[in-house]
């Protein structure tokens, strides 16, 4: 059964539903949303077990797309749909199976394929939080910085843990996405000739391997038309990295879009 994602919606025009990765939420693209919203109406969903959307024991690519489907079936227009990581997975899931609702399609930084699950230690230090009502970030910084050495990794983390009144909590479904880690980083099998025949930009960080040769071929094989661009000098998380050089990339592909 779909959840019902949380979303939040800004700007006006035609709409392009954005995905976030593995312990993201919508909001970690408030900053380049409101660069989109002044030609779209963009839409920033929580996926499944995380932000503000219910939590379920089910974690896999099926179900996210499933839930993408409800959300853009009670819009009832097509929408453009750009997914980062796992995100990104979840929407070419969609595209594939239910091409109908994608009028576009943005891939950040992954590809239809399988890929070593580099989540797994980082899954382990955030379990590892002594989740104590006098814990405090600084803590929980300390806590994660041998597993996750890199300051941003473990503060993009940290954001996932809620403080408040008593002890603090996890937003996101922790244990559910540490037992899931093997399904996330795969991609479903699917017929060989499954494919979408939109149009599909697929945009890579220059200092990531996610989208290298085999990226590109397993891209090509699922969606034919798809066009590549490299951010220079940045990593997996790439609109953060390079914000503008990132616009730069999506907002002639985004505006050949507009009605």
């Amino acid at each position: 059964m779909a959840l019902p994602l949380h979303v939040t919606q800004l700007g006006d025009g035609p709409p392009l539903l954005v995905l976030h990765g593995l312990f993201g939420h919508g909001g970690n693209w408030g900053g380049i949303a409101k660069h989109l919203a002044a030609r779209h109406r963009v839409l920033l969903a929580d996926l499944r077990n995380h932000g503000a959307s219910p939590h379920d024991a089910r974690m896999d690519y099926p179900a996210m797309a499933g839930d993408i489907a409800a959300l853009i079936s009670g819009q009832g227009v097509p929408m453009t749909v750009l997914g980062h990581s796992m995100g990104g997975k979840a929407a070419m899931l969609l595209a594939l199976t239910e091409p109908a609702l994608v009028s576009r399609l943005v891939v950040v930084d992954i590809a239809p394929r399988r890929y070593p699950s580099a989540f797994a230690p980082y899954a382990a230090a955030m379990a590892a939080i002594p989740l104590r009502p006098d814990l405090r970030r600084t803590e929980a910084d300390a806590t994660l910085r041998a597993a996750v050495p890199d300051a941003g990794v473990r503060a993009f983390l940290l954001q996932n843990l809620r403080f408040g009144e008593g002890a603090p909590s996890w937003r996101c479904n922790l244990p559910v996405i540490a037992a899931s880690l093997d399904a996330i980083s795969d991609f479903p099998a699917l017929a060989d000739d499954a494919r979408w025949e939109g149009e599909a930009l697929f945009i890579g960080g220059e200092n990531s391997t996610y989208i290298d040769a085999a990226g590109r071929a397993a891209a090509l094989a699922r969606f034919p038309a798809a066009a590549f661009a490299v951010i220079p000098d940045a990593g997996h998380w790439v609109h953060a990295e390079a914000p503008e050089a990132f616009l730069r990339a999506i907002l002639p592909f985004l505006d050949r879009g507009r009605g």
